[in-house]
């Protein structure tokens, strides 16, 4: 019962056994709250301190610099989400290579057979995302 270590005494001489008290972690709460307090005090002293010149200019909104026209709300084509989903995906699969690079002298055939198996799923998946037709941006 480790997670009562608290709890546990010596029922000869009444003390506890485990010296990990709750008290022990005192210090770190002192560091929390001065951490706190320090960032804190170093936002409230920035914007009470800081310039304050509210111009047409500086509140009007920046887009790269190009003009703004339309609403900000327009809906956005979901192929650019999908094509970042996909780059996050192969990129992440393209890494679990990395492992086998290293270590494949150990690995022997075993571990050879298991990357190809791994290569074909990752190209299984390659291919319906082209036949889906994923990648094309004519639309």
């Amino acid at each position: 019962m480790d997670w009562m270590f608290w709890l546990q005494t010596n029922p000869v001489t009444n003390t506890i056994k485990n010296t990990q008290l709750p008290s022990s972690y005192f210090p770190i709460g002192i560091q929390l709250l001065f951490a706190i307090g320090m960032v804190s005090l170093i936002l409230v002293i920035t914007h009470l301190v800081g310039p304050k010149r509210p111009t047409a200019q500086k509140l009007e909104n920046f887009e790269s610099g190009i003009e703004i026209h339309g609403n900000a709300r327009q809906p956005m084509a979901v192929k650019y989400f999908l094509v970042a989903i996909l780059f996050v995906l192969f990129d992440v699969e393209v890494i679990f290579f990395y492992p086998y690079a290293v270590n494949f002298k150990q690995l022997g055939w075993e571990g050879f057979l298991a990357v190809l198996m791994f290569v074909g799923f990752f190209l299984c998946g390659f291919f319906y995302i082209l036949k889906k037709g994923a990648l094309n941006w004519e639309d």
